[in-house]
């Protein structure tokens, strides 16, 4: 269960009984963090993995786009993936907007990861009508960085919405889906498939496969991603082998 705000004073938490009250206490909690403003730039953003970043046809993710991260279940490591990459979008300023309409997410992952935690809104709206109408507008606002959700059903008019959002708001949309939705149409700029891998030899941190499915810009392939959580550090593996045609890899 999510902790209050007693126990964690720095953590915005905005719970919403209405859409117009929850986009307004979402608007004045991101003006609260406009301090500074992310630098309109158009350079990759990194996910925090190196040959992740390798893997991606530019080198990186890209501010403006939604990410859909395809989860193979309860900790397949998904989420903190996600984690890494939202606290690289927030370095040159702005917030972490997380919906968690399940409230079932956990600040100090968050923590853990490296994301500060007076940086971090956490958004949990009555409804699921309301939860994807606060995530258009936080997308929407130029003072958020990224925004964390785990929708597992968008209609192709809803997720287009929201890839013009990200488009508008120069952000970095990251949404965690389970696996099953593969084969459905997607606007997301990159589509990653998440899996754990069988443990490894004593003191190894949790090891994850992380394949390229789907990227606007091409390519494809695998790469293995190696936790070490006690030192907040991501390792990653060698890349595996690319296949000879990424087109088939990308329509996977």
């Amino acid at each position: 269960m999510l902790p209050g705000n007693d126990d964690y004073p720095n953590l915005g938490i905005i719970r919403g009984q209405a859409r117009g009250p929850l986009v307004e206490a979402l608007r004045q909690r991101i003006s609260q963090l406009e301090g500074v403003r992310r630098p309109k730039s158009d350079s990759p953003l990194s996910t925090g993995c190196d040959p992740l970043d390798q893997l991606l046809p530019g080198r990186g993710l890209h501010r403006g786009t939604l990410v859909e991260w395809l989860a193979s279940g309860d900790g397949s490591g998904a989420e903190s993936l996600a984690l890494v990459a939202a606290r690289e979008a927030c370095r040159e300023g702005g917030p972490l907007v997380v919906f968690d309409r399940a409230r079932q997410f956990y600040p100090p992952e968050a923590v853990r990861m490296g994301i500060e935690l007076d940086r971090l809104i956490v958004v949990q709206a009555a409804s699921q009508a309301d939860n994807l109408w606060a995530l258009d507008q936080a997308l929407r606002c130029p003072g958020v960085a990224a925004a964390l959700a785990w929708p597992e059903k968008l209609d192709s008019r809803t997720f287009r919405r929201l890839q013009l959002a990200a488009e508008q708001g120069r952000g970095l949309g990251l949404l965690i889906r389970p696996e099953g939705v593969r084969q459905e149409p997607s606007w997301a700029d990159v589509r990653l498939w998440v899996r754990p891998l069988p443990a490894g030899e004593p003191g190894v941190g949790r090891r994850l496969s992380v394949q390229l499915l789907r990227s606007r810009q091409g390519g494809g392939g695998s790469v293995e991603v190696e936790f070490v959580d006690e030192a907040r550090v991501v390792h990653l593996a060698p890349p595996l082998a690319r296949p000879a045609d990424p087109r088939r890899a990308a329509g996977a």
